[in-house]
């Protein structure tokens, strides 16, 4: 009986609480609080309610809805393949020009020249060695990159994960290097090709299988397998092999037909290039790996109420072609996704994309030339055929006796001529020979191929020897950019499937490594997404040469400014390019080195040996132990004959430097009173515009002090030194000179300067003698003229009184 409402809990005095949980139409559980006993009504709920996330659904799903999604996706197979018969039928002419296969050619006669002109093939050949050497170098295909912030920890474990990558892809994964190279070969031909990484049960490891471009099937207007809808992987599975598969319970347990031979044009085509014949029955059922969108009848996408939204997830679908059965259904997005995106599985490599999902290849682009070149080669072949051996035509009646096989060389044989010469007999067809012609048009159309696929080789050696490095880096590259691009984008590729890898091997493998290790590293804890994994190929370089010439312009550089480059990693890493094994031994790196004594780190120093300083170590004490060397007559004076004297002398002073830098922090930390920073730490911008001003301070009063320093120290030594002292006893004596010519200068200077006073004093007497006589000669002049008006007066009142006595006379004379 089906529930479609919560049932109201029954409660009577004393008794426990109940609750009822629904959960399908036969099968209710009661659970009660005390700890209680869980009460099944119905039917026991089985596993096809709720399967693993990781289970096959398709275990789980009805046959009629089995049958309806295979009828489906096989449709859309057949849909797909008849979309992409032109890719098929022009990708089948190119491979017939691969000349691959000797050709008997019965016209225009038997014997007919059937060779191809190699161009594809060797531009295949080409870059199938180039990339090889390449991608896969003895050392392992990968490297890694830290995330971040570099510390030891980091870097430990970086290597850790670079060692077992190239681990598993050189050792445990056996196939990898041949399927690899099988992708390099097919790729420039086809133009696109695939890589399948995933996780075997039956080996317990990762595979990573090549797919050729007529296995993986795309429908019309897609344009990679990201976006793609829906793409198939046609998988040929022998009986046993699928067998196992399963048994295991990764396909489900169904019979099968007995497989029929389904071959494709391109697949023949192929068998016929290798030599390989089509056998009467083909054991192998061909399965059809569909990675689709659906939205499967009980395992709908549900909305935060539950509710179905109608959106179709991403599932891996195996169908087997023939009977059209399911074999798997999987989902095909991560457990922890809340966007369930799918996952990718396939890699692909393209050679020139162009306007679709499969990429040109040689065959696209240089198909039309190989063709042409290979009809020419084959007329001037045949035409030098016919001028060599010439056919024609002969009298009726002439006879040669034995048989008609052509002459050997040196060989006559008897005739019957009925009359007349045997030239009037016999006349020879006009054949003409080889035809300039087209042989310098077979030469201009093999050239304009090769440039095109960038197959020419470089005349490096040609140019002229005393260029610039410079200037042959920009030939070569002028001439490699085709290849350079495609090389870019192999490595692309080659990214794409590490990190496929990367997620499988954190998913699958032990967590405990195979081999000895750093104790208490794990693959939990090294695969933590700190170290990026990235192929060991650069980007950069498409071959080895352009990368040497690349370093040899950066040692050009480095020789113009020494001191702005770290020379002994530039030479390991132009070691490491050119493959050289054992470079820490060759170039012994600072990196691993432990603090030394001073006299140890001179023995270094003078054997060639790298040193390095340390910040917590006495460096006045090292600097004086350093300089003491380099000033010991003795040990210069060795030195001095060896050819390697100024590299010594050099590696002295960069490492006294470093102790001198050191020494230099110490004494700011002492006039700060607090401890820097790490050297080159991360600091806030706050806290190093405030450290910076406190800084700066600080190295003005040391400079301060220093200076003071400096001056007394000076002082000191010349006061002992005894060339100083009688230089100083000459300046003495120059200076008392001098001296008493500045006192002698200064008294006659007084004297003249006394015998001016006195020569003024003597001019300001006289003129004061000559002022006081024209005073006195005034003053008695002017006495002069007072007493001469005083006379006049005098004379005047005389006159007056005398005038008055005489007026007063006649006065009295009249009374």
């Amino acid at each position: 009986m089906s529930v479609d409402k919560p049932l109201e809990p029954l409660m009577y005095e004393g008794a426990a609480e109940v609750t009822i949980d629904v959960v399908n139409p036969d099968a209710v559980t009661i659970e009660t609080e005390d700890g209680g006993a869980i009460v099944i009504l119905g039917p026991r709920l089985s596993d096809e309610v709720a399967p693993d996330f990781g289970a096959n659904l398709a275990d789980h799903v009805d046959d009629s809805v089995l049958g309806a999604i295979s009828q489906e996706l096989v449709t859309h197979f057949e849909n797909d393949l008849r979309s992409r018969a032109d890719w098929e039928k022009t990708y089948k002419s190119g491979l017939d020009l691969l000349g691959l296969k000797i050709e008997d050619r019965s016209t225009p006669w038997a014997g007919a020249c059937g060779v191809f002109h190699p161009i594809l093939s060797e531009a295949a050949v080409r870059f199938q060695s180039q990339s090889i050497m390449e991608t896969f170098p003895a050392g392992g295909p990968v490297r890694t990159k830290i995330a971040g912030k570099v510390t030891p920890e980091k870097e430990k474990q970086a290597l850790r994960v670079k060692e077992d990558l190239n681990y598993f892809l050189t050792g445990k994964m056996s196939e990898y290097r041949s399927e690899h190279e099988r992708l390099l070969f097919n790729l420039p031909l086809a133009g696109a090709a695939f890589k399948k990484v995933y996780y075997d049960p039956s080996l317990g490891r990762p595979v990573a299988m090549f797919v050729p471009a007529e296995d993986l099937v795309a429908p019309y207007g897609a344009s990679d397998l990201v976006s793609c809808p829906r793409y198939t992987h046609i998988m040929y599975k022998y009986p046993n092999e699928l067998k196992k598969l399963q048994v295991s319970g990764f396909y489900r347990d169904v019979d099968l037909p007995e497989p029929v031979m389904q071959i494709s044009q391109i697949k023949q085509s192929k068998n016929e290039l290798t030599g390989e014949t089509e056998a009467n029955a083909d054991d192998r059922h061909q399965l059809i790996e569909m990675h689709i969108e659906l939205d499967i009848e009980g395992f709908e996408d549900l909305d935060k109420d539950g509710e179905p939204t109608g959106i179709a997830l991403p599932y891996v679908v195996t169908i087997d072609r023939q009977s059209g059965l399911v074999l798997s259904i999987y989902r095909n997005w991560r457990q922890d996704d809340p966007l369930k995106l799918k996952r990718m599985h396939f890699v692909q490599y393209g050679y020139v994309p162009g306007f679709g999902f499969y990429a040109f290849g040689l065959i696209h682009l240089i198909g039309g030339i190989a063709k042409s070149a290979t009809s020419i080669l084959r007329q001037l072949v045949d035409a030098g055929t016919l001028a060599n051996l010439p056919a024609g035509l002969k009298a009726r009646g002439l006879r040669i006796k034995g048989d008609s096989t052509p002459l050997m060389p040196g060989e006559f044989r008897d005739v019957d001529v009925p009359s007349g010469a045997i030239k009037d007999a016999i006349t020879f067809l006009p054949y003409k020979e080889p035809s300039q012609v087209l042989a310098a048009l077979l030469g201009t159309m093999v050239e304009e191929g090769r440039r095109f696929a960038s197959i020419a080789d470089l005349q490096i050696g040609d140019a002229n020897q005393q260029a610039p490095v410079g200037t042959t880096l920009a030939l070569m590259e002028r001439a490699m950019k085709v290849m350079s691009a495609v090389q870019a984008r192999l490595h692309a590729s080659l990214a794409q499937e590490l990190d496929i890898l990367v997620e499988i091997i954190k998913t699958y493998a032990p967590d405990e490594y195979e081999y000895e290790t750093d104790p208490g590293s794990t693959r939990s804890k090294d695969y933590d997404d700190r170290v990026d994994v990235i192929p060991v190929t650069d980007p950069n370089a498409a071959s080895l040469s352009q990368r040497v010439v690349q370093y040899q312009a950066a040692l050009q550089l480095a020789a113009q400014a020494p001191n702005m480059y770290d020379l002994p990693e530039l030479h390991r890493q132009m070691l490491a390019v050119l493959g050289i094994n054992d470079i820490d031994k060759i170039i012994p790196s600072t990196k691993d080195k432990r603090p030394a004594d001073p006299i140890s780190e001179n023995m270094d120093i003078l054997n060639g040996k790298p040193v390095k300083a340390f910040i917590y170590q006495d460096h006045e004490a090292h600097i004086q132990a350093h300089t003491a060397a380099m000033q010991n007559p003795k040990i210069m004076a060795l030195v001095g004959q060896n050819p390697m004297a100024g590299s010594i002398q050099a590696a002295m002073m960069a490492h006294i430097n470093e102790h001198i830098a050191f020494q230099y922090r110490r004494e700011i930390e002492e006039q700060l009173g607090v401890q820097l920073p790490e050297p080159n730490a991360e600091l806030p911008e706050d806290v190093e515009v405030m450290l910076s001003k406190l800084v700066a301070e600080a190295s003005n009063r040391l400079l301060a002090k220093d200076q003071a320093e400096a001056q007394q120290q000076q002082i000191q030594q010349q006061m002992q030194d005894p060339v100083v002292q009688a230089q100083m006893q000459d300046a003495q004596n120059k200076a008392a000179e001098v001296q008493r010519k500045v006192t002698k200068d200064q008294t006659d200077a007084m004297l003249k300067a006394q015998q001016q006073d006195i020569e003024r004093e003597r001019i300001a007497s006289q003129e004061r003698i000559a002022g006081v006589n024209a005073g006195i000669k005034a003053s008695n002049e002017r006495d002069k003229i007072i007493l001469a008006a005083d006379k006049n007066k005098a004379d005047a009142r005389l006159a007056g009184f005398k005038a008055g006595q005489e007026i007063m006379r006649g006065f009295n004379g009249s009374v």
